[in-house]
């Protein structure tokens, strides 16, 4: 509890004005619940903060005046600043505890198989969250639980967009990157997906469902891999040949040859 007091100077040497006294409650903390993805949060709203001066009435600076003597009001910088901050941290409250709402909203429609409403909730959620570090875990589990939808949903792509923006907001979000690394392995993205299971192994060693993942993975990436070499090579030769038939010549005239001693290649022509 934080309290502002100010001073009214006096309308004459024997008499003073009494002292206001403003009492603002600290904004109240939050606590957090589980749920689908990660812990969540749950607010509570503060009431509004009332300020009054000296005088009864005014905000910044004011003045009573009585004959001759000016009485003046002001606030000083630090107590301005002050207001403000409390201000600022009230209404990022509000929002929080809007932005929860509108999440717990959609995790009841995500447990009953209504993806597509689910995804709404969240983006509302994620919509009023205040722009601010105080919202990165709500609106990163917002992310995680639209990608979780999108999943649901059979739309890999969409879960790998969400699971980034999660990421983006907690880097260490395991189930995050579990996700993505999921979806990569649907659309056959091997290689993003064995980098996801190995972080997910950075960041928790005794992870064996991420070892075994690798484990898997590594062949289904290694066959990827030189299968798409030979299509390269494919094209590449179609290619050639294609400006080599203008001569009479295709590709098949050039052979490769590596030197065993220097590891070189050399081409020769050949009819």
């Amino acid at each position: 509890m934080a309290v502002i007091e100010e001073e009214s100077g006096g309308v004459n040497d024997s008499q003073s004005r009494p002292k206001a006294a403003v009492v603002v409650d600290a904004p109240l903390g939050y606590c957090s619940d589980d749920y689908e993805t990660a812990s969540d949060t749950e607010l509570n709203d503060s009431g509004p903060y009332n300020d009054n001066c000296a005088t009864g009435n005014c905000n910044n600076v004011s003045s009573v005046k009585n004959g001759d003597d000016e009485v003046s009001c002001e606030v000083n910088e630090e107590e301005r600043q002050e207001r403000t901050e409390t201000i600022k941290a009230e209404t990022n409250e509000k929002a929080l505890a809007q932005a929860n709402d509108a999440k717990l909203e959609g995790n009841s429609l995500f447990k009953a198989g209504q993806f597509e409403e689910a995804l709404s909730k969240y983006e509302i959620a994620i919509q009023v969250a205040p722009d601010d570090p105080s919202s990165n875990e709500i609106r990163s589990i917002c992310h995680g639980n639209r990608a979780a939808c999108f999943s649901k949903l059979g739309k890999h792509e969409e879960t790998i967009k969400e699971c980034t923006k999660a990421l983006e907001l907690n880097s260490s979000y395991m189930k995050a990157l579990l996700r993505r690394a999921e979806a990569h392995e649907n659309l056959e993205q091997y290689e993003e997906s064995i980098s996801d299971m190995t972080k997910i192994l950075e960041l928790d060693p005794s992870n064996d469902q991420a070892r075994r993942s690798i484990i898997r993975l590594k062949p289904l990436a290694d066959e990827k891999r030189e299968k798409m070499k030979e299509e390269m090579i494919g094209k590449l030769k179609d290619m050639g040949n294609s400006i080599l038939g203008r001569f009479g010549m295709s590709v098949d005239n050039f052979k490769a040859i590596k030197d065993p001693n220097t590891g070189s290649y050399s081409v020769s022509f050949q009819r």
